[in-house]
């Protein structure tokens, strides 16, 4: 339940936050998502679960798409994404009450999937960092090609190179179709 409460709150925060830098961001720009820790977040060890980081960062990711208007752009056109790898490193554990930054941007694009960034911050502290493969379906059936997400975001003002060290980590993770 949890889940749906932030996505509700995610959802009015959208509309009633300020714009960035006097314009909505594009698809390409930084995202930060406010988050404070609650009890449903927590563990029996009493620090946020694993779990509960990978719901946050779909959260994020929304976030990202719905300011950038990509969102409607993607329904209209019957597109919508999902997670096809994900990777995530802890670094310092978060409790009860503790408001931290989710930051989110795309890293690059290939001829498979877009890669994204998503950082956990706490008081400009780095607590946990995930590398997202992304991919866009069709609900007719097919894979987007990142051609076309090309033309329905707009061309970026920067290199959408995947870095070297995902490719390698996407090549090492990739499931052969002829896998039993």
């Amino acid at each position: 339940m949890n889940l749906y409460f932030r996505l509700f709150l995610l959802q009015l925060r959208v509309r009633l936050r300020p714009a960035v830098s006097g314009r909505r961001p594009a698809l390409w720009d930084e995202v930060r998502t406010p988050f404070r820790v609650v009890v449903t977040d927590l563990d029996p060890l009493r620090h946020v679960n694993n779990g509960k980081y990978l719901s946050m960062l779909d959260l994020g990711r929304l976030d990202l798409m719905l300011r950038s208007g990509f969102w409607g752009e993607i329904a209209e056109r019957g597109w919508y994404p999902v997670v096809s790898a994900q990777t995530i490193t802890y670094k310092r554990s978060l409790t009860l009450g503790q408001r931290i930054e989710l930051v989110t941007r795309v890293l690059g694009l290939d001829d498979r999937a877009a890669y994204l960034e998503q950082t956990f911050v706490r008081h400009g502290t780095v607590v946990a960092r995930a590398v997202v493969q992304a991919r866009f379906l069709r609900k007719t059936g097919g894979t987007v090609p990142p051609s076309e997400l090309l033309a329905a975001a707009g061309e970026p003002g920067h290199d959408l190179t995947v870095p070297e060290w995902v490719r390698e980590w996407a090549g090492a993770t990739r499931i052969s179709s002829s896998a039993a």
